[in-house]
């Protein structure tokens, strides 16, 4: 549906907010759902279903050491580096003329083996749970095998039965169609107008179908379910609506806490840990999000970035709607240069979830991103998708805000993480007129 003037007005007066979001501007806004983690309310995924994920994980630990030898460095673990970024902290805060309190990180999802998005996270572990699925009830494994046997020909002989779909606006696909190509399964990316060329085309010499959807990503999604499930031996990735997706991301919880830890960084209430996450559907950042409030409770903070065209969770948190309503709705056009940040209507599944658990979320321009994205390379040389530079500017944003003196944080002693979510696959032309753009942006 698309709502008449006099419904907008009628939303308008209702949510204040919803006036600067409509008109596209940057917003700051903050949840007043958000529980204590004692008095939050059952959740459909609890922290054992997390530690089980990490032990799927683990279990194909020597599938990937054979397969994928960009994961040798890692020991066959699919996983990103954590890094200090103490000069960009310092452009940040010359840019703004606001000092940032506490020491800012990176989290490089961007950098992760055979994807390169934090999609690897939760596309490939929902592409291995059903391929272990088929594999045991197929007789040909138990939990105790050496699962380097999924490399074999009998578990391609498998696998090459089953189909697999998923509709994506470029990196979910990635990460879905290049592990289900490499197990043997026939897979279908059906990709939205935004996606980009280079991912179609990377796709596609993986031995991917790709389809290419004339609408957004709701409308990839339709056509994509609908054609998945029609095959009695389909399977449909569903980014609205996954809980194997949603845990895949929630286990970075468990490695980020191993990295904090190796870099002897406290979280706890006097040292709390505030984290960026850019969001699409809103599964990745809701699994991840889950994750960390399993690990640090209420020392953690949460914060979800949108671009100001595409602001579905927000729109959906704010007005209580959540899956039921589009930013097009509401006449916002979900046109983005932040291609894994377009979507127009949030996932059911994750939102459930998230609104308890987030403290807010912060919309960012598609110039902001570009700026940041070269404002990094200059600083630190670190190359991202302009998506994944929306969590940067979280530090300030936040301190903007009356969200530390609400919750009685002395925000020295905070550590900031923004969750680079993308880049190392985009193709160095690409990445070059990203930062040339960037450049030319004031």
């Amino acid at each position: 549906m698309v709502f008449s003037e006099r419904d907008l007005n009628i939303w308008k007066s209702k949510y204040p907010l919803l006036t600067d979001i409509i008109d596209l501007g940057p917003v700051f806004w903050l949840n007043s759902n958000l529980k204590c983690m004692t008095d939050s309310p059952p959740l459909p995924v609890s922290k054992r279903d997390m530690e089980e994920a990490e032990s799927l994980w683990e279990r194909f630990i020597p599938f990937f050491k054979k397969e994928f030898p960009e994961t040798k460095s890692t020991n066959g673990v699919i996983e990103s580096p954590l890094k200090e970024i103490a000069t960009m902290k310092t452009e940040l805060e010359q840019k703004a003329a606001l000092a940032i309190d506490g020491a800012l990180y990176l989290k490089c999802d961007n950098q992760l083996p055979i994807a390169g998005s934090i999609k690897a996270r939760g596309g490939i572990y929902e592409v291995l749970q059903h391929a272990e699925a088929l594999a045991m009830k197929a007789g040909l494994i138990n939990k105790e095998s050496n699962y380097e046997i999924f490399s074999s020909e009998p578990m391609k002989e498998l696998f090459q039965q089953s189909t697999i779909g998923v509709a994506s606006t470029g990196n979910l696909g990635l990460s879905i169609g290049i592990m289900s190509a490499k197990l043997g399964f026939k897979v279908s990316v059906y990709m939205s107008a935004d996606a980009k060329q280079w991912k179609k085309d990377l796709l596609r010499s993986k031995g991917v179908t790709v389809y290419e959807i004339a609408g957004d990503f709701s409308e990839a999604i339709r056509e994509g379910r609908q054609k998945t499930i029609a095959d009695p031996m389909g399977y449909f990735v569903d980014d609205e609506d996954s809980k194997h997706l949603f845990l895949g991301y929630s286990v970075a919880a468990l490695r980020l806490q191993k990295q904090l830890q190796e870099k002897q960084i406290k979280v706890d209430k006097e040292h709390p840990l505030f984290v960026y996450l850019p969001c699409g559907v809103g599964g990745a950042p809701g699994g991840i999000a889950f994750g960390l409030k399993q690990i640090f409770g209420d020392h953690v903070h949460c914060f979800f970035v949108e671009p100001t065209h595409s602001p579905a969770l927000l729109i959906g948190l704010l007005t209580g709607e959540k899956e039921k309503v589009s930013v097009q709705d509401f006449g916002i056009d979900n046109h983005t240069d932040a291609d894994g940040l377009a979507v127009g209507r949030p996932s059911s599944f994750a939102t459930s979830i998230s609104e308890h658990l987030i403290s807010g979320i912060y919309t960012v321009e598609d110039n902001t991103l570009y700026n940041l994205l070269t404002l990094l390379v200059d600083s630190e040389n670190i190359y991202l998708e302009p998506s994944a530079t929306a969590g940067l500017t979280g530090p300030n944003r936040v301190k903007q805000t009356n969200y530390m003196k609400q919750h009685d944080i002395n925000s020295e002693q905070v550590t900031h993480i923004a969750w680079a979510t993308g880049g190392d696959l985009v193709p160095k032309a690409d990445m070059e007129q990203f930062y040339e753009k960037g450049k030319q942006i004031d």
